[in-house]
Order: C-alpha cells, then sequence, then structure tokens
C-alpha cells in the first residue's frame, strides 16, 4: 500500500511539472494534495474522496510564468508567457 501510494504521489508531482495549462495545473495539483490529506485521514477510501473533492476545488498554482508585452512594429502590443 505504501508503494502505491508512493508511486500516484510520484505520478502526480510529475504530471504537474509538465502541466502548460494553469488551470489543469491547479486541478491537479489540488487533486494531489486531497489524496494525500484523505489517505492520511481515512485511507484509501479517504484518498480516493480527497482526491475527487481536491480537483473540484482545486490546489495552488505552483509555475510561475512571467508576462513580457512590447509595442511591434505595427503599433500593436504583444505579450508573451515564459
Amino acid at each position: 500500500m505504501r508503494k502505491t501510494m508512493l508511486a500516484i504521489v510520484g505520478v502526480a508531482l510529475l504530471a504537474t511539472t509538465s502541466v502548460a495549462n494553469a488551470q489543469r495545473e491547479r486541478t491537479v495539483t489540488g487533486a494531489a494534495i486531497g489524496a494525500g490529506t484523505g489517505a492520511v485521514v481515512a485511507g484509501p477510501v479517504g484518498a480516493v474522496v480527497g482526491g475527487v473533492a481536491g480537483a473540484v476545488i482545486g490546489g495552488p498554482r505552483i509555475s510561475r510564468s512571467t508576462r513580457t508585452c512590447w509595442i511591434n512594429r505595427n503599433g500593436n502590443r504583444v505579450c508573451r508567457y515564459r
């Protein structure tokens, strides 16, 4: 059981680092946090319920993207996220 939970948490952490969409990242992060908390409090059933609740509620935003904006030659404002 412990190895399974470690594998699930590892996969969730890998998934959150490769997700570009902020809303999707918050959903995956919330599901991972909820599943971990539910597993500690109520075991396997709590992990499932906590994961679902965390996915619905959402978690914190982990990535720090910066926005850079400039005016191009045509006078239009252009922004890029990094």
